[in-house]
C-alpha cells in the first residue's frame, strides 16, 4: 500500500523556519572559514556560534521598517549575539545568502521529489507486470489500431518516469551552485577560499564565474524539468481520462464509498482525480515559463527574479510534489476492466488484422499498391456494413485467388501482434535473460546483412 500524503514535508522546506536557518547556516560557515583564514578572532567566533539565532516575528517587525528581509534578518541575529556580530556578513551581499541558501532548499526539495518519482516507479512496474498479457485495443488519432497489453502501457509509462528521474538528477545537479563573491561576483572583498569552504560544506559547487548572483538560466533548467514531470503526469491522466469514457470504460479512477461524481445526477462517475492533475500541469508550465524570463536580468543584476522565485520555488515543488503523490495513489488503486478491453478489441469485427492480410498477400507475390488496394475495399466494406472482415475476406474470389483460406486463418491470429511483448519488457525492466535477448537480436541482424 502506498503511505498517505502529507505536504507537510515539503511545505516545511519553504517555511519562514527553515528558510531563515539556512541564511544563517551560510553566514556561519563563511565566519568559520574567516575564524580559520584569522579574518575573525577565535573568542568571536565561538561567541557568534554559541548565541547566534533569529526571531521570525522579530525579523517580520523589522522588516516593515528597513523594507529589506536581509537586514532585517541580520538585525534579528545581531540582537541575539550582541557586539560580536560585527564579524558577520562581512564583505558579503545579500545575493551570497539568497542563492547559496536557495541551492541547498531546492537540493532538498529536489530529494523529496525523487522520492515521489521513485515511489510511483515502484507503483508503475507493478502494474506493467500485472496487467503485461492483458490485451486491449491500441489506438492512433483515438481510431482503433491494433491489439496491445494494457502492461504495455505502464512500461511506456514507467520507462518515461525513469527519464524524469534521470532529469531531476540533472536538474539538481544544476542547481547544486552556491557563490559568496561579493556584491558583483569579483571577490573585492572576500577571499575566494571561502566560497569554497561555505560550498563543500553545504554540498554545493562555487559558481565557477557569478556577478550579484548564480545566473538563472540553472533555475530556469530546473523549473522546466518539473514541468517536463508535470506534463508527462498530465499525458498519463489524459489517458486515464479517456480510458474512463463511458464509451470506452477499460479502465477507471477508484470510486470510493459515500463518493459524489455530481450534484445533479447521481449516476456519475467522473475522472476528477485525472482532470485535476492536468490543470495542475498547466501551473506547472506556467512556473516553468516565468522562470524562463528571470534569465534576462540587467547588468549584474536586478530585483525583477526575487519576486517570481519567492512564488515558483515553494509553489513548483510542493505543488508537483503533490501530483506526483496523488498520481501514485490513483494508478495503485485504479479499476482495470480486461472483459471490457477484449470488448472493445472485437468491436471492429477483425479491422485490427488488416496489416496482417496485407503482409501476407505481398508475400504471395502481390504489389503492395494492389495488395492495399483490395485490403481496403474489404475493410471500408465491413466499417459500412458491420460485417465481420474475416468473412469478407474468404468470401471474396479475387482475395482467394491469392490467398487460401489457411492463410486469412493464420493472420487471424491475436498472438501474432505479441510476440515480443517479452523482449520488450526485458528491455524496459532488465532481467536474467537481458543480454542474451538483446544479444541474440543484434546477432540475428548480422546473419541478415550476410545474406
Amino acid at each position: 500500500m502506498i503511505p498517505r500524503y502529507s505536504r507537510d514535508q515539503m511545505a516545511s522546506i519553504w517555511g519562514p523556519e527553515n528558510r531563515y536557518q539556512k541564511w544563517l547556516d551560510v553566514e556561519l560557515l563563511a565566519c568559520e572559514a574567516l575564524a580559520n583564514m584569522g579574518k575573525i578572532p577565535i573568542q568571536s567566533f565561538h561567541t557568534i556560534t554559541e548565541k547566534a539565532g533569529f526571531d521570525v516575528a522579530r525579523i517580520e517587525e523589522i522588516e516593515k521598517t528597513v523594507k529589506h528581509d536581509v537586514i532585517a534578518f541580520l538585525t534579528s541575529v545581531s540582537e541575539h549575539v550582541g557586539e560580536d556580530a560585527r564579524f558577520i556578513h562581512m564583505g558579503l551581499t545579500s545575493s551570497d545568502i539568497l542563492d547559496t541558501s536557495l541551492a541547498v532548499l531546492l537540493r532538498e526539495a529536489s530529494e523529496l521529489l525523487m522520492q515521489d518519482v521513485e515511489k510511483l516507479l515502484v507503483v508503475l512496474q507493478k502494474k506493467a507486470f500485472q496487467y503485461k498479457d492483458t490485451l486491449m485495443i491500441g489506438r492512433s488519432h483515438g481510431i482503433h489500431a491494433e491489439p496491445i497489453t494494457f502492461g504495455l502501457k505502464m512500461a511506456l509509462w514507467y520507462q518515461e518516469m525513469e527519464r524524469n528521474r534521470e532529469r531531476l538528477v540533472r536538474a539538481q545537479e544544476t542547481i547544486s551552485y552556491g557563490k559568496i563573491a561579493g556584491a558583483v561576483g569579483t571577490f573585492s572583498f572576500i577571499d575566494p577560499l571561502v566560497e569554497e569552504y561555505v560550498c563543500g560544506r553545504l554540498g554545493l559547487k562555487p559558481a565557477p564565474v557569478s556577478t550579484q548572483i548564480v545566473q538563472r538560466d540553472r533555475h530556469a533548467e530546473f523549473f522546466s524539468t518539473l514541468a517536463i514531470i508535470a506534463s508527462s503526469i498530465d499525458k498519463f491522466a489524459t489517458e486515464i481520462r479517456h480510458l474512463q469514457r463511458t464509451e470506452v470504460r477499460e479502465a477507471e479512477e477508484f470510486f470510493s464509498p459515500g463518493q459524489k461524481g455530481s450534484s445533479a445526477m447521481p449516476h456519475k462517475r467522473n475522472p476528477v482525480l485525472s482532470e485535476n492533475l492536468s490543470g495542475l500541469a498547466r501551473l506547472m508550465r506556467s512556473y516553468a515559463m516565468a522562470s524562463f524570463e528571470d534569465v534576462a536580468l540587467w547588468h549584474e543584476r536586478d530585483i525583477s527574479h526575487s519576486s517570481v522565485e519567492r512564488v515558483i520555488a515553494p509553489d513548483a515543488t510542493i505543488l508537483l510534489d503533490f501530483m506526483l503523490n496523488r498520481f501514485t495513489g490513483m494508478v495503485d488503486n485504479l479499476i482495470v476492466y480486461p472483459e471490457k478491453m477484449m470488448a472493445n478489441l472485437n468491436m471492429t469485427k477483425g479491422l485490427v488484422f488488416s496489416q496482417m492480410v496485407l503482409l501476407k498477400m505481398i508475400e504471395k507475390g502481390i504489389t503492395r499498391e494492389n495488395a492495399y488496394a483490395i485490403v481496403q475495399r474489404k475493410a471500408m466494406k465491413s466499417w459500412m456494413e458491420g460485417i465481420e472482415f474475416k468473412q469478407l475476406l474468404l468470401e471474396d474470389s479475387e482475395v482467394m485467388s491469392y490467398v487460401t483460406p489457411e492463410d486469412i486463418e493464420s493472420t487471424f491470429k491475436v498472438e501474432n501482434f505479441l510476440k515480443h511483448v517479452n523482449y520488450i519488457f526485458i528491455r524496459v525492466f532488465g532481467g536474467e535473460n537481458e543480454e542474451a535477448c538483446v544479444g541474440g537480436f543484434i546477432d540475428s541482424l548480422g546473419n541478415l546483412s550476410k545474406l
